[in-house]
Protein backbone atom coordinates (compact mmCIF):
# COMPACT_ATOMS: atom_id res chain seq x y z
CA UNK A 1 0.00 0.00 0.00
CA UNK A 2 1.07 3.48 -0.89
CA UNK A 3 0.32 6.21 1.11
CA UNK A 4 -1.38 10.04 0.52
CA UNK A 5 -0.34 12.58 2.79
CA UNK A 6 -2.56 15.56 3.39
CA UNK A 7 -2.27 18.61 5.92
CA UNK A 8 -5.00 20.45 6.80
CA UNK A 9 -6.81 17.20 6.80
CA UNK A 10 -8.67 18.51 10.11
CA UNK A 11 -11.67 20.61 8.48
CA UNK A 12 -13.37 21.40 4.84
CA UNK A 13 -11.18 20.49 2.06
CA UNK A 14 -9.04 18.27 3.50
CA UNK A 15 -11.45 16.65 4.89
CA UNK A 16 -12.50 15.38 1.36
CA UNK A 17 -9.06 15.37 -0.37
CA UNK A 18 -8.56 12.37 2.48
CA UNK A 19 -11.96 10.72 1.43
CA UNK A 20 -11.04 10.58 -1.86
CA UNK A 21 -7.50 8.96 -1.46
CA UNK A 22 -8.99 6.83 0.75
CA UNK A 23 -11.29 5.55 -2.17
CA UNK A 24 -8.63 5.11 -4.54
CA UNK A 25 -7.36 2.79 -2.12
CA UNK A 26 -4.37 4.94 -0.97
CA UNK A 27 -3.39 4.71 2.52
CA UNK A 28 -3.41 8.21 4.57
CA UNK A 29 -1.29 10.49 6.45
CA UNK A 30 -3.42 12.96 7.62
CA UNK A 31 -1.81 15.87 9.53
CA UNK A 32 -3.01 18.56 11.48
CA UNK A 33 -3.65 20.74 14.89
CA UNK A 34 -6.48 19.16 15.85
CA UNK A 35 -5.92 15.48 17.31
CA UNK A 36 -9.56 14.56 17.94
CA UNK A 37 -10.84 15.76 14.87
CA UNK A 38 -7.92 13.79 12.97
CA UNK A 39 -8.81 10.91 14.95
CA UNK A 40 -12.44 10.57 14.11
CA UNK A 41 -11.71 11.09 10.71
CA UNK A 42 -9.16 8.37 10.64
CA UNK A 43 -11.92 6.38 12.45
CA UNK A 44 -14.35 6.95 9.62
CA UNK A 45 -11.67 6.12 6.71
CA UNK A 46 -10.74 2.88 8.21
CA UNK A 47 -14.25 1.74 8.54
CA UNK A 48 -15.95 3.15 5.25
CA UNK A 49 -13.24 2.39 3.14
CA UNK A 50 -10.70 -0.32 4.81
CA UNK A 51 -7.84 1.88 4.35
CA UNK A 52 -4.99 2.38 6.89
CA UNK A 53 -5.03 5.50 8.46
CA UNK A 54 -2.38 7.44 10.49
CA UNK A 55 -2.63 10.40 12.61
CA UNK A 56 -0.08 13.23 13.34
CA UNK A 57 -1.03 16.47 14.77
CA UNK A 58 1.17 19.35 14.97
CA UNK A 59 1.40 22.73 14.75
CA UNK A 60 3.02 23.21 11.28
CA UNK A 61 4.07 26.81 11.96
CA UNK A 62 6.37 25.55 14.77
CA UNK A 63 10.16 25.23 13.94
CA UNK A 64 11.09 21.47 12.98
CA UNK A 65 7.39 20.65 12.05
CA UNK A 66 8.02 19.20 8.95
CA UNK A 67 10.76 17.36 9.90
CA UNK A 68 8.96 15.46 12.24
CA UNK A 69 6.10 14.99 10.07
CA UNK A 70 8.69 12.60 7.56
CA UNK A 71 10.61 11.21 10.79
CA UNK A 72 7.49 9.54 11.80
CA UNK A 73 7.07 8.43 8.10
CA UNK A 74 10.25 7.17 7.43
CA UNK A 75 9.76 5.52 11.42
CA UNK A 76 7.12 4.06 10.03
CA UNK A 77 8.31 2.78 6.60
CA UNK A 78 5.53 4.13 4.50
CA UNK A 79 6.05 4.68 1.29
CA UNK A 80 4.67 8.21 0.13
CA UNK A 81 3.05 8.39 -3.66
CA UNK A 82 0.78 11.97 -2.62
CA UNK A 83 1.33 15.11 -0.68
CA UNK A 84 -1.51 17.17 -0.81
CA UNK A 85 -0.75 20.58 1.20
CA UNK A 86 -3.73 21.99 1.79
CA UNK A 87 -3.04 23.59 4.88
CA UNK A 88 -3.49 27.20 5.01
CA UNK A 89 -4.88 29.75 6.66
CA UNK A 90 -6.18 33.95 5.53
CA UNK A 91 -6.24 37.48 7.34
CA UNK A 92 -8.85 39.67 6.05
CA UNK A 93 -8.65 43.31 6.66
CA UNK A 94 -5.75 46.25 6.30
CA UNK A 95 -2.26 45.08 6.49
CA UNK A 96 -1.16 47.71 9.03
CA UNK A 97 -4.38 46.58 11.27
CA UNK A 98 -3.62 43.46 11.11
CA UNK A 99 -1.50 41.98 14.07
CA UNK A 100 2.19 40.64 13.06
CA UNK A 101 1.97 37.39 14.89
CA UNK A 102 -1.01 36.38 12.51
CA UNK A 103 0.57 37.99 9.45
CA UNK A 104 3.82 36.10 10.31
CA UNK A 105 1.90 32.94 10.77
CA UNK A 106 0.39 33.15 7.76
CA UNK A 107 3.74 33.16 5.92
CA UNK A 108 4.77 30.32 8.17
CA UNK A 109 1.88 28.39 7.56
CA UNK A 110 1.45 29.09 3.72
CA UNK A 111 5.06 29.72 2.42
CA UNK A 112 7.29 28.08 4.46
CA UNK A 113 5.87 24.99 5.43
CA UNK A 114 4.68 23.92 2.17
CA UNK A 115 7.76 24.37 0.76
CA UNK A 116 9.24 22.12 3.94
CA UNK A 117 6.86 19.67 2.41
CA UNK A 118 7.36 19.46 -0.90
CA UNK A 119 11.70 19.44 -0.56
CA UNK A 120 11.02 15.74 2.05
CA UNK A 121 8.50 14.91 -0.67
CA UNK A 122 10.33 15.31 -3.76
CA UNK A 123 13.53 13.18 -2.20
CA UNK A 124 10.91 10.62 -1.26
CA UNK A 125 9.12 10.09 -4.37
CA UNK A 126 12.02 10.80 -6.74
CA UNK A 127 14.27 8.00 -4.82
CA UNK A 128 11.48 5.97 -6.51
CA UNK A 129 11.05 7.35 -9.46
CA UNK A 130 7.91 7.88 -8.90
CA UNK A 131 5.22 10.84 -6.76
CA UNK A 132 2.21 13.24 -6.84
CA UNK A 133 2.05 16.31 -5.39
CA UNK A 134 -0.69 18.86 -5.24
CA UNK A 135 -0.17 22.45 -3.59
CA UNK A 136 -3.35 24.37 -3.14
CA UNK A 137 -3.08 27.89 -4.18
CA UNK A 138 -6.17 30.10 -5.29
CA UNK A 139 -7.45 32.04 -7.95
CA UNK A 140 -5.90 35.03 -5.58
CA UNK A 141 -2.56 33.86 -7.36
CA UNK A 142 -3.39 36.02 -10.14
CA UNK A 143 -3.78 39.30 -8.50
CA UNK A 144 -2.45 41.41 -5.88
CA UNK A 145 -5.08 41.43 -3.12
CA UNK A 146 -5.80 44.54 -1.02
CA UNK A 147 -7.29 43.58 2.32
CA UNK A 148 -5.80 40.21 2.03
CA UNK A 149 -2.18 41.10 0.87
CA UNK A 150 -0.23 38.90 2.55
CA UNK A 151 -2.46 36.12 1.88
CA UNK A 152 -2.98 36.87 -2.12
CA UNK A 153 0.73 36.94 -1.83
CA UNK A 154 1.36 33.67 -0.52
CA UNK A 155 -0.59 32.37 -3.18
CA UNK A 156 1.43 33.76 -5.84
CA UNK A 157 4.32 32.22 -4.36
CA UNK A 158 2.62 28.71 -4.29
CA UNK A 159 1.42 28.94 -7.73
CA UNK A 160 5.15 30.42 -9.06
CA UNK A 161 7.12 28.01 -6.94
CA UNK A 162 4.49 24.80 -8.44
CA UNK A 163 5.12 25.75 -11.79
CA UNK A 164 8.88 25.93 -11.17
CA UNK A 165 9.15 23.08 -9.41
CA UNK A 166 6.82 20.70 -11.74
CA UNK A 167 9.45 22.11 -15.08
CA UNK A 168 12.16 21.07 -12.64
CA UNK A 169 11.16 17.37 -12.11
CA UNK A 170 10.76 16.80 -15.72
CA UNK A 171 11.23 12.93 -16.51
CA UNK A 172 11.55 12.55 -13.19
CA UNK A 173 8.39 10.43 -12.16
CA UNK A 174 6.91 13.15 -10.02
CA UNK A 175 4.43 15.91 -11.07
CA UNK A 176 3.46 19.10 -9.46
CA UNK A 177 -0.03 20.49 -9.89
CA UNK A 178 -1.12 23.99 -8.38
CA UNK A 179 -5.05 23.83 -8.05
CA UNK A 180 -6.22 27.73 -7.68
CA UNK A 181 -10.45 27.07 -7.05
CA UNK A 182 -12.16 30.46 -6.28
CA UNK A 183 -13.92 30.69 -3.16
CA UNK A 184 -16.00 27.92 -1.93
CA UNK A 185 -17.83 26.83 0.93
CA UNK A 186 -15.32 26.15 4.31
CA UNK A 187 -14.56 27.48 7.25
CA UNK A 188 -12.06 29.45 5.60
CA UNK A 189 -14.28 32.86 5.53
CA UNK A 190 -15.31 32.33 9.03
CA UNK A 191 -11.75 32.26 10.15
CA UNK A 192 -10.54 35.25 8.31
CA UNK A 193 -13.16 37.56 9.40
CA UNK A 194 -14.48 38.04 5.98
CA UNK A 195 -18.38 36.55 5.95
CA UNK A 196 -19.25 39.95 4.72
CA UNK A 197 -16.95 40.40 2.07
CA UNK A 198 -18.65 41.21 -1.17
CA UNK A 199 -16.42 37.99 -2.43
CA UNK A 200 -18.51 35.57 -0.74
CA UNK A 201 -21.47 37.40 0.89
CA UNK A 202 -24.83 36.10 -0.57
CA UNK A 203 -22.97 34.14 -3.40
CA UNK A 204 -23.71 30.58 -4.65
CA UNK A 205 -20.18 28.84 -3.73
CA UNK A 206 -19.20 25.01 -4.87
CA UNK A 207 -18.67 22.83 -1.76
CA UNK A 208 -15.54 21.67 -0.51
CA UNK A 209 -16.43 18.53 -2.19
CA UNK A 210 -16.32 19.69 -5.84
CA UNK A 211 -13.59 21.70 -5.36
CA UNK A 212 -11.72 18.43 -3.91
CA UNK A 213 -12.29 15.98 -6.39
CA UNK A 214 -11.39 18.80 -9.31
CA UNK A 215 -8.39 19.09 -7.62
CA UNK A 216 -7.50 15.15 -7.23
CA UNK A 217 -8.33 14.54 -11.12
CA UNK A 218 -6.14 17.33 -12.16
CA UNK A 219 -3.56 16.02 -10.09
CA UNK A 220 -3.77 12.44 -11.75
CA UNK A 221 -3.90 14.22 -14.82
CA UNK A 222 -0.85 16.08 -14.06
CA UNK A 223 -1.92 19.54 -15.45
CA UNK A 224 0.28 22.15 -14.03
CA UNK A 225 -2.26 24.81 -13.10
CA UNK A 226 -5.58 23.61 -12.07
CA UNK A 227 -8.39 26.54 -12.16
CA UNK A 228 -11.60 25.58 -10.96
CA UNK A 229 -14.62 26.57 -13.05
CA UNK A 230 -15.16 28.36 -16.15
CA UNK A 231 -15.22 31.62 -14.71
CA UNK A 232 -12.46 31.63 -12.35
CA UNK A 233 -10.15 30.39 -15.60
CA UNK A 234 -12.17 33.83 -16.80
CA UNK A 235 -10.78 35.87 -13.84
CA UNK A 236 -7.30 34.26 -14.21
CA UNK A 237 -6.67 34.92 -17.82
CA UNK A 238 -7.97 38.42 -18.17
CA UNK A 239 -5.28 39.81 -16.11
CA UNK A 240 -3.13 39.27 -19.00
CA UNK A 241 -4.97 42.77 -20.31
CA UNK A 242 -5.60 44.94 -17.39
CA UNK A 243 -3.45 47.40 -15.55
CA UNK A 244 -2.05 46.05 -12.23
CA UNK A 245 -3.98 49.11 -10.66
CA UNK A 246 -6.58 48.13 -11.82
CA UNK A 247 -6.44 44.52 -10.97
CA UNK A 248 -5.93 45.72 -7.00
CA UNK A 249 -8.82 47.96 -7.46
CA UNK A 250 -10.68 44.93 -8.86
CA UNK A 251 -9.53 42.91 -5.96
CA UNK A 252 -10.67 45.48 -3.11
CA UNK A 253 -13.71 45.99 -4.58
CA UNK A 254 -14.45 42.41 -4.35
CA UNK A 255 -13.25 41.88 -0.44
CA UNK A 256 -14.72 45.30 0.68
CA UNK A 257 -16.39 44.17 4.35
CA UNK A 258 -20.12 45.26 3.98
CA UNK A 259 -22.34 44.85 7.25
Amino acid sequence: MTYAVITGASSGIGIEFARIAAAEGLGVVLVARTSVALTNLAKELKETFSTDAHVIACDLTAAGAISKVWEEISAKKLEVSVVINNAGVGTFGAFADNKLRDEQNLIKLNILALTQMCHFAVKHMTARGKGKILNVASLASFYPGPLMANYYASKVYVRSFSEALSYELKGSGVTVTALCPGPFHSGFQAAANMENSNLVKGKVLPSCAQVASYGYRAMNKEKVVAIHRFDNKFFAHVTRFLPRRFQAYAAAKGQRDEH
